[in-house]
């Protein structure tokens, strides 16, 4: 069973953009995740803007796994069915375990926004040496959706009946 805390612990929290084309300035996906975490009480430890390349993707999200000091990977972008939506691909080699159900929940919300054409998104999340990763769409509307429905509960501490603190490195 997991632990559930009487009181707010943050998590420390990385952020990613794929991307081919856009630059930090242009990241608003990528400024609206790194803002709500911080809204939130989480700490944001890194944010980087990545090419489409399951290599180049893997290789910083590997990083981050092996780093003490992250503990949560936001991804945004790269989850769809173009040649250059790699993350699926680059992620799921990493995981010790997959989280299901985020994809399917993702996809169920997304739904009622968007119609049939949520059939197109390849959200992901599974844990990796106690870090947890979450893939979305790279709009700002499915990161929305993503932390406002699902992410940001399941990294509060306080939310029962379970969440991902006790699943976190310390």
């Amino acid at each position: 069973m997991s632990q559930v805390s009487s009181t707010f612990i943050p998590a420390r929290v990385a952020v990613m953009t794929v991307t081919s084309h856009r630059t930090e300035e242009e990241d608003s996906s990528g400024h609206y995740l790194r803002d709500v975490v911080t809204e939130a009480g989480h700490q944001v430890v890194a944010k980087a803007i990545v090419s489409e390349n399951r290599y180049a993707i893997r290789a910083q999200v590997s990083q981050w796994i092996a780093s003490d000091d992250v503990q949560v990977v936001l991804i945004n972008g790269g989850t769809g069915l173009t040649e250059g939506d790699q993350v699926p691909e680059a992620l799921l080699p990493l995981f010790d375990r997959e989280i299901e159900g985020f994809g399917e929940v993702f996809r169920m919300l997304s739904y009622e926004e968007i119609g049939t054409a949520t059939l197109q998104s390849r959200a992901v999340a599974g844990v990796a040496n106690r870090t947890v990763i979450f893939a979305m769409p790279g709009s700002t509307k499915a990161c929305r959706t993503a932390w406002e429905n699902i992410i940001q509960q399941q990294l509060d501490a306080r939310q029962r009946p379970c969440n991902f603190h006790p699943h976190l490195k310390k």
